[in-house]
Formats: structure tokens, sequence, C-alpha cells
């Protein structure tokens, strides 16, 4: 259980860090003319966050299934979608964000992992979305938020699709 909590911190840590690091990049953003777009949505994504957190949290306490067996397999599937996302956020500089702003003028970008992957952040969320639970047996949170996920993705990558490429 020590591991699982140990993780569980880092997990938050990095969101946290993650939604200061957005914070900068708005105002950034905004002085160059930026725009929000998908505000509606953003509280529905937030709160799938924060049920992956209480879902995990409590099927694992509840359960005590321990870790997976396939722990090994699911640290380096976690690992290589970390190197995904900082690859994604260095590429984007000041214009990666956990909400989309649009900048007048500015054509979607092409370089690093978007050169593969229009959308390389979400294949990260949905991979982690299933692996974290997976690492300790929660099968119920990874099956349920990792639908509620496709559900909001399929709303915020139509949102972002509209903002940037129309």
């Amino acid at each position: 259980m020590r591991f699982f909590w140990g993780f569980l911190l880092f997990l938050i840590v990095q969101r946290l860090v993650e939604l200061w690091l957005a914070r900068r990049h708005t105002a950034q953003v905004v002085q160059m003319g930026g725009y929000e777009v998908g505000r509606e949505h953003y509280k529905w994504i937030v709160l799938t966050h924060v049920l992956f957190f209480v879902g995990v949290m409590t099927e694992v306490t509840l359960t005590r299934r321990g870790v997976s067996l396939y722990l090994p397999f699911w640290l380096v599937i976690f690992a290589l979608a970390q190197a995904v996302r900082y690859w994604a956020i260095v590429s984007l500089g000041p214009f990666w964000n956990t909400r989309i702003y649009v900048v007048p003028g500015m054509v979607p970008l092409t370089r690093g992992p978007y050169r593969y992957l229009r959308h390389p952040n979400y294949a990260v969320v949905v991979v982690e979305l299933l692996v974290v639970p997976l690492m300790f047996n929660a099968y119920a949170t990874a099956i349920v938020i990792s639908l509620l996920n496709a559900i909001m993705l399929s709303v915020r990558i139509r949102c972002e699709e509209r903002a940037l490429y129309h």
C-alpha cells in the first residue's frame, strides 16, 4: 500500500504542477490576444479527473487486491506515456494548456509528437486513466473512468477541432 499512496501522491503533485503551468501559459497567451473556447465543458473534464482519483483510492482501499502481477509492464506503458506528455508540453511551449485557447493567426503545431498524432496529450490521458487503475487491480475504476473520459474527449476534441482547424 505504501507504493500505491506514494504513486498517487506523485500523480497529484504532477497535476498541481500542470495546473500551475497552465495558469502561467494562460497569462502569456491572453497577452498575445488569445481567448478561451470550450469553457462550458471544462468543469466536466475536471470532475472526471477528480472521480478518477476518488475511484482509484476507494477501490484500492476497499478491495485490497494489491499491485498487479503485470506492474512492471504497466509502469513501462505509464513511463512511455509520460515521455509523450512532456514532449507535447515542450513542443507547444506557452501554448500548452489544460484549457483550449486560440490565438488569432496561429496555425496548429505540426512538430514534435504533433507530427504523428493530432492530439498526443489526449492519447496520454487515455492511457494513463486506464493503466494507473490496472497497476493496482482497480478494474471498475479503469472501466468507468475510461468510459467517462471517452465521452468527455469526444466533446473536447470536437470543440478543439472547430476552434483550431476551421
